[in-house]
């Protein structure tokens, strides 16, 4: 699957992994190219993170992707400063 969160709210995300931990207990194997942290949350995942770095075998809370949302969820204001200050830019 590639981004299948684009057009999920939080609650179909949430059901979206029950679906896929369905498929993984019946044998199914899936392979889900994602920026959602719910997605990458599924028990037993094998997550592989892809970066300047190139490709490493993550734990979900190591991942970046995961860093970066929480920082936004504890302090909106920090980034959206930044994007206001520039969207309002007449350069």
């Amino acid at each position: 699957m590639d981004e299948p969160e684009a057009a999920l709210s939080f609650h179909s995300c949430v059901r979206l992994v029950g679906l896929m931990a369905r498929v993984a207990d019946e044998g199914g194997q899936i392979i889900c190219a994602t920026h959602s942290p719910i997605l990458t949350s599924l028990p037993g995942a094998q997550i592989a993170e892809l970066g300047d770095h190139g490709t490493r075998t993550t734990e979900w809370e190591k991942l970046q992707l995961v860093d970066h949302w929480r920082r936004f969820l504890a302090k909106p204001d920090f980034y959206l400063r930044y994007a206001l200050d520039t969207a309002t830019d007449t350069d």
